[in-house]
């Protein structure tokens, strides 16, 4: 099962990914050490995970994730998964 996921810093800033390995792929994100996640270690984490999708294959997690990399999708997210947020308010 591939998840396309996003991420949320205390700042509110996101980040959109798909993968096979969600768990793994969240220590990643974290792992100062990890250099396989550039825009995570370049904007201050921590990295929580705020929403994901599950999806039988690559090629269906791959088109979600454009989707919501969109403009469209960037909207959805900051109107409906962001809505009221508050700096802490996920725990980060």
């Amino acid at each position: 099962m591939y998840k396309v996921y996003i991420i949320v810093n205390p700042e509110g800033k996101t980040y959109i990914g798909q993968t096979n390995n969600l768990e793994r792929r969240l220590k990643e994100h974290n792992n100062p050490d990890y250099r396989g996640t550039l825009y995570t270690k370049r904007i201050k984490g921590p990295w929580k995970l705020l929403y994901f999708e599950g999806y039988s294959t690559r090629g269906e997690a791959m088109k979600r994730e454009k989707e919501l990399k969109s403009g469209k999708g960037r909207k959805w997210i900051k109107e409906v998964l962001l809505k009221g947020f508050d700096k802490g308010s996920i725990g980060c």
